[in-house]
């Protein structure tokens, strides 16, 4: 054969290895970029849907200033300065939170004999005694949820009765498990629930927030593959689903509560919806502005696009169940709402029962597993617990349902109208006493226990400091600037003199606004106390850095001995 003809037959040489791995790693390059390319698009697309153009600018100019700020924090002269003026404020707060001087004794070691129970008490007597904003004579807003005297000498025996009850074992503490299990029944029974609910106690209304949030998660992603979960809540949301949020890893997105109703934004909520979302949540009522979301309205969406529905209910709570019954109008918000799926109540507020106990309630008892933690293999055996804690305490299982027992429903339908109905009077007052109407506004239609009030005139806080000043511990709120009053039992007896006082100071600070024009120096003049100090400083600041700082400054110096 010819040479040519026989080069012209011949079989090209197979590639190599390494140029087929090339092409392999060039092919998985392209298609990663592509999967990053697709996976923000799709994040930007949702963001544009949830916050539109316009939003999406602004939360876009917001990040900007507020890693500018920051930065800005960072240099070298600044930091300095910033560290020792944050150190200044936490000196002040430990000098005012932790006891000094003479008569003060600290105790940092065990002693070498035990003491005596006269010594004890001795002690007792003096801490009891250390100096403190007198909630007794109803000057606390919230913070303490009295039921009165004869009740707590009924707790106090059912407390001493289960001391060392624990009901991680029901075989030893049954009269426990009991109690537990008509505790949750019983609030049950209040909200509406359907044949079939279900509910667990927990340690306050945090946990309940907390294990309801689980619950969703684990739900979605058992039944739906959810990998990487979001929620949806109001702006005015228990800070308790943003921890929720960091503990779980879960997205929170934070809807609107715009004025003047103060109630979530229905559209915005329906806007952030996709196919991650686990849980939309409304408040009956909200914390800040005690405002009840339209909770039939997010049932509605609820159910529309089948996801869970929680109401977080822990202030509410025995309030809200019997406004009704004692003659105070009302809006839906329970199991009588087919999308309500899940709800918080603490018996420990309008309950009435000692700190430390709330109700987490199902509507199924298929919800209330996705919660449960249970080890097979430990060695130490089969390990099963409801929720966060193990060992729990039973002798606050015992006073929660002697708390039940005892003031039974028509006493908390007494405690509603008293309650409510001071809550009404002061209401009342800032639409009509002459001294607060024209600089005060009341925000939004409170229907419970709290009602929440800013002022276009005068600076709030300067008014939440002066009453401070008159012995008052009212609670400051920002986002925008106000105050409320979360009324209590002890309040009620005390509501008329809280009037007065607040319209006397109020009076002081217009008077001062009037010096400061005649004197040339204009409206609002500058802030003065300590709330002041915090949330005016708080609310101007792009970033919230110095804040966290002076925040965790506080969590330090409660374990200041």
């Amino acid at each position: 054969m010819a040479m040519t003809l026989r080069s012209g037959l011949s079989v090209p040489k197979p590639k190599s290895t390494s140029n087929y791995l090339a092409i392999g790693t060039d092919l998985l390059r392209n298609v990663l970029f592509l999967l990053f390319i697709l996976r923000w698009t799709r994040k930007s697309a949702l963001q544009l849907r949830g916050r539109g153009i316009f939003g999406t600018i602004a939360d876009a100019y917001r990040y900007l200033w507020r890693s500018s700020y920051a930065l800005f924090l960072r240099l070298p002269g600044v930091r300095s300065q910033v560290r020792a003026q944050v150190s200044e404020a936490i000196a002040k707060l430990e000098s005012k939170l932790v006891p000094q001087g003479p008569g003060i004794s600290r105790y940092l070691t065990l002693p070498k004999e035990g003491w005596t129970e006269q010594q004890i008490r001795a002690e007792l007597d003096r801490l009891e005694g250390l100096k403190h904003t007198k909630w007794e004579d109803g000057r606390v807003s919230g913070a303490v949820y009295h039921g009165g005297n004869d009740l707590i000498k009924v707790q106090v025996e059912a407390f001493e009765r289960f001391m060392v009850a624990n009901p991680i074992h029901p075989d030893v503490f049954p009269g426990v498990r009991k109690m537990e299990a008509e505790i949750v029944a019983m609030v049950l029974a209040l909200f509406n629930a359907p044949h079939g609910a279900a509910g667990v106690a927990t340690s306050g209304g945090t946990e309940s927030i907390l294990m309801a949030c689980l619950s969703a998660r684990q739900k979605a992603y058992v039944e739906r593959g959810v990998t990487e979960p979001e929620m949806i809540i109001p702006e005015t949301a228990h800070a308790a689903f943003h921890k929720a949020g960091s503990y779980f890893g879960i997205k929170v997105h934070m809807i609107p509560c715009p004025s003047p109703t103060y109630a979530v934004s229905i559209k915005g909520v329906s806007r952030f919806i996709n196919s991650n979302t686990i849980l939309l949540v409304g408040s009956a009522p909200n914390f800040p502005h005690g405002i009840i979301d339209d909770i039939a309205a997010l049932s509605r969406l609820a159910q529309r696009r089948r996801l869970p529905l929680h109401v977080d209910c822990c202030l509410g709570s025995f309030l809200m169940p019997f406004l009704a019954r004692a003659g105070f109008p009302t809006q839906p918000f329970d199991f009588s709402l087919k999308g309500v799926t899940s709800i918080s109540c603490d018996t420990h507020k309008y309950g009435f029962a000692p700190k430390g106990n709330s109700t987490l309630l199902y509507r199924t008892a298929a919800l209330r597993t996705y919660q449960y933690f249970i080890s097979p293999e430990w060695s130490g055996g089969v390990y099963g617990s409801i929720g966060i804690a193990g060992s729990r305490p039973g002798a606050l299982i015992a006073s929660c349902w002697a708390s039940l027992m005892s003031v039974g429903e028509n006493g908390y339908i007494d405690a509603c109208h008293s309650i409510v109905g001071a809550t009404k009077k002061i209401e009342t007052a800032i639409y009509e006493h002459p001294a607060l109407k024209d600089d005060l506004k009341v925000m939004g239609k409170p229907l419970v226990s709290v009602v929440a009030f800013n002022s276009s005139t005068l600076n709030i806080y300067d008014i939440a400091d002066s009453m401070s000043t008159k012995g008052w511990h009212l609670n400051s709120l920002q986002n925008p600037p106000g105050m409320h009053v979360a009324v209590t039992i002890p309040i009620v007896k005390v509501v008329d003199k809280l009037v007065e006082d607040l319209a006397a100071v109020v009076e002081d600070e217009k008077e001062r606004e009037r010096v400061r024009i005649v004197e040339g120096k204009g409206k609002k003049g500058e802030a003065r106390g300590d709330s002041a100090a915090l949330y005016g400083v708080a609310g101007s600041l792009p970033d919230k850095s110095v804040v966290v700082q002076l925040a965790g400054g506080f969590l330090d110096t409660l374990y200041k001995a």
